[in-house]
């Protein structure tokens, strides 16, 4: 059998998976109560394996008030009674493991909910023994240093509680107090509670801001002229991060074959591999944000800005990032997820004309990238954003909370709204599609987050009996990536890399050569390459009719064998 060299890479099962994130809130209801659940998960185990990932990223399932849907958690080892039980969970994870599916859960050790019983304890008094579990400031030494808060209706990250008469702090909403890493007992409690996990068979954690853990407890002033798009650094990647990340790889996933992403604000280029080389013992992977703000204002990432859709500053982000992991580390490939609005909608077109196209074009580009691709739930079809321009719409605590705060300061809250309707994060939490009936056969009764009213037209059922649909593409680009190894290891390489209208690159492992050419534009693009695909084989292509040499058409994939 022929070896195929991979330079300095040193392969592993997690580099060459698909994973598949899932919103339990809005895959699918049992129980009728319009509430997606793990029993839902568990009728569709069977549609998950016919997609061909391997990897379910399932969000937040644990005891919680919903403050912000799951992401508060006020008990770690109980099950959210809104999806089930243990026994569900346990028999969701049989079931996923059966069909050879792994399952990473979200670790969310940032912070608790205000009403996790640390918390409670934390509340009542200086000293309490679980005090030191949280940040405080007491109020006898002024005001805290000012810190703004993502989620907060009054824009500040320090909350008074007049039992202590003091403050704590929430980088979220301040149902979500910040855990103090500091302190070794928390570091302690959350290993465990980890391992509580691993030993039931789960098979690793995606890790939600795990940059944050570490704070420069000193809490510095804020630049008075600071923008918004430059306050991670005050907030994460302190000085202790680095020594947190290999504690807890030794205390735990030293123990277990399993996988980790980090959720990674704040890493720039530059100290990547301070986090990802194997022989630091800290990530397996992360992913970052750069090229999330393609569409979002530069200076206020809370508006859309079409402005800001430059695709050859947005291939050179890809390009830099993936220098990076060449030899050392290893990448992550993802255009949505439950924080971002719909795919299609946001990096392709929801256009009629084009949705199809582009949703395709998109699945080419994911699964053709080197690094880890994650597919979130929903994008396998092509669904779209909502779009609502109603305030009762939505369901989401930061638009909901930035929104009163701007109506109440006589702001542009009607802008707001304007902007939110394309990149709030409702618009990928809606229910999923599963056929034309009513709630998209999502539900029996009214769900708790609208569906989309194009149902009808973009649903699973409709689109397993069209050959040509978007969910059969997506199908078998996976089936592509598996079956030619230099698509999730080979050497990436920009081609014409100052087209306005093409992603083009060619992927490269020992004598094995692919193109890949993608159209990001709604009209006919050429490529200014030396390379003569009239002669090439076509792997695979979102269009069913041949083109022009050099020449594609809107929103057109190709990949090429050279």
């Amino acid at each position: 059998m022929q070896v195929i060299s991979l330079n300095k890479i040193q392969p592993r099962w997690w580099k060459e998976v698909v994973v598949y994130q899932l919103y339990p809130r809005s895959f699918k209801d049992s129980n009728g109560d319009g509430i997606g659940d793990l029993n839902g998960i568990i009728e569709k185990l069977d549609y998950i394996k016919s997609l061909g990932i391997d990897v379910v990223w399932l969000n937040p399932v644990y005891e919680s008030p919903n403050d912000d849907m799951g992401y508060d958690i006020s008990d770690y080892r109980a099950i959210m009674k809104q999806f089930g039980t243990m026994d569900d969970f346990d028999r969701l994870l049989e079931g996923l493991h059966e069909r050879g599916i792994k399952l990473i859960m979200d670790l969310v050790v940032n912070h608790t909910s205000d009403e996790h019983p640390w918390f409670r304890e934390s509340k009542k008094s200086r000293d309490n023994p679980f005090r030191h579990y949280y940040h405080w400031w007491d109020a006898e030494k002024g005001l805290p240093p000012y810190r703004w808060s993502i989620f907060d209706k009054e824009n500040n990250a320090w909350k008074y509680d007049p039992g202590t008469n003091s403050y704590y702090f929430h980088i979220f909403s301040e149902k979500q107090p910040d855990l103090n890493w500091e302190n070794p007992a928390v570091r302690k409690e959350v290993y465990d509670m980890m391992k509580f996990w691993m030993d039931k068979g789960v098979d690793g954690f995606r890790m939600d801001v795990i940059t944050c853990i570490s704070k420069d407890t000193r809490f510095p002033e804020l630049p008075a002229d600071m923008p918004l798009s430059q306050w991670f650094p005050y907030y994460a990647k302190g000085p202790h991060l680095h020594t947190y990340l290999q504690e807890m790889h030794q205390e735990v996933f030293s123990k277990y074959d399993s996988m980790n992403v980090g959720e990674a604000s704040g890493i720039s280029i530059d100290d990547a591999l301070l986090f990802t080389d194997e022989d630091r013992n800290e990530l397996q992977t992360f992913y970052h944000f750069d090229h999330t703000g393609f569409g979002i204002s530069k200076d206020n990432f809370m508006y859309a800005d079409d402005s800001n859709r430059d695709l050859p500053s947005w291939k050179k982000i890809f390009d830099k990032w993936d220098k990076v992991f060449q030899e050392k580390g290893w990448a992550t490939i993802y255009l949505g997820n439950h924080d971002m609005s719909r795919m299609t909608s946001r990096f392709g077109s929801d256009h009629p004309a084009f949705r199809d196209y582009s949703a395709k074009m998109l699945h080419t580009f994911l699964l053709s990238m080197r690094g880890t691709p994650y597919i979130y739930n929903g994008d396998e079809i092509g669904m779209t954003n909502s779009n609502h321009l109603n305030i009762e719409a939505y369901q989401d605590v930061y638009t909901i909370n930035y929104y009163q705060q701007l109506k109440e300061r006589g702001q542009d809250y009607k802008g707001f709204l304007e902007s939110h309707a394309h990149i709030s994060r409702d618009n990928g939490r809606t229910p999923m599609q599963w056929d034309d009936s009513a709630f998209a056969g999502f539900s029996n009764t009214t769900p708790w987050l609208s569906v989309n009213e194009n149902y009808r037209q973009i649903n699973i059922a409709k689109q397993e009996q069209d050959p040509d649909s978007v969910l059969h593409y997506f199908r078998k680009m996976i089936g592509l990536r598996k079956a030619h190894l230099a698509l999730v290891y080979g050497r990436f390489d920009l081609v014409d890399e100052d087209n306005p209208q093409l992603f083009a690159y060619t992927r490269m492992l020992g004598d094995e050569s692919y193109l890949v050419v993608l159209n990001f534009s709604d009209r006919t693009a050429i490529l200014d390459a030396d390379v003569d695909t009239e002669r090439s084989q076509i792997l695979i292509g979102n269009y069913n009719t041949n083109h022009l040499n050099h020449s594609y058409r809107p929103y057109e994939a190709v990949i090429y064998k050279l």
